[in-house]
Formats: C-alpha cells, sequence, structure tokens
C-alpha cells in the first residue's frame, strides 16, 4: 500500500503543482483545504468504531491528536484565506470537490486500513513542509509560513506515532 499511497500522492501533487503554477497562496489554501479531511474522515471512523463498541486503548488518545490536528490546520486555512488564497471561486470549487472524495476516500481506507491510511497522511504532511521550505527559499523568510512549516512536521510525526500505536 506505500507504493499506492506514493504513486496516488506524486500524481494529485504533480495536477496541484501544474495548476497553481505561480499562485503560491491559492495553492496553499487547496492543500490546507484537504489537509484537514483525513483528520476529520480519522474522527469519523473512531466516533463509529466507538459507537460498535470496537474502542480500543490507543482510542481516546487518536481522537484528541486528530481533533488538535483538524484545529491546527483550520487556523493554516483561514491565514492563507487572510493571503487571498480563497479569492476565486474556481479554487473554492476545485478544493471543495476535492476535498469530499478525498474525505469519503480517507474514511473508508481508515476503516479498512487504518496503518496505510496514516502512511498517506504522513506523506501528505511531509509533502506540505517541503512544499512550504521551498517557497521559503526563493521568497525569503516568513514568520507564518515558517511556524506552519514546523506544524506539518509536527503532524507528521505524530502520525507515525499512531502508526506505531495501532
Amino acid at each position: 500500500m506505500k507504493k499506492f499511497n506514493e504513486v496516488t500522492l506524486s500524481l494529485t501533487v504533480a495536477i496541484i503543482d501544474f495548476l497553481y503554477r505561480g499562485r503560491d497562496y491559492q495553492r496553499f489554501w487547496v492543500l490546507e483545504e484537504i489537509a484537514r479531511a483525513p483528520y476529520f474522515a480519522f474522527l469519523s471512523v473512531l466516533h463509529l468504531r466507538e459507537s460498535l463498541g470496537l474502542r480500543g486503548p490507543e482510542h481516546l488518545y487518536l481522537m484528541k491528536e486528530h481533533f488538535a490536528q483538524t484545529v491546527n490546520e483550520t487556523e493554516h486555512l483561514e491565514y492563507m484565506e487572510s493571503r487571498g488564497g480563497n479569492r476565486y471561486w474556481i479554487d473554492r470549487a476545485f478544493a471543495r470537490h476535492l476535498v469530499l472524495i478525498y474525505y469519503w476516500v480517507n474514511v473508508a481506507y481508515y476503516w479498512v486500513a487504518p496503518r496505510s491510511a496514516y502512511h498517506l497522511s504522513y506523506e501528505v504532511e511531509v509533502h506540505a513542509a517541503t512544499t512550504y521550505a521551498k517557497y521559503l527559499a526563493i521568497n525569503g523568510h516568513d514568520d507564518k509560513i515558517l511556524e506552519i512549516l514546523n506544524d506539518e512536521l509536527k503532524h507528521g510525526n505524530e502520525l507515525l506515532k499512531a502508526m506505531e500505536m495501532i
């Protein structure tokens, strides 16, 4: 499944990078809109498992982590909105359609293969951190982008821990 995750991510990144070439904040906004979907999906599945009596010892920890991650990604999204990332309807429409697909894929993926779902999200977070690092290398220091980059690395580490727990 790791190879599938890497190929899927590479293809998606290539498409988004092509569509948003030269439009950094719009690309960042789309990526942040999408970045929240796995955490929402993980929470949905965890709630369903809890309702079905399938709660494990790691359950509460994972729920807290994923909720915190959704809040943090929403903060990133709001920052990108303040920089004009969601200014154009086409970007909003593209992101919102993509996020619907990505959410439901993650619900199914997490139900069937949670470690693989975490791995895909880990790869997404690594890509996000790399994207922000490239932006900083080209455009110079930006405290908020650096903070977001560090958050993405933190999320990646949290996902690695989650993979070990389950």
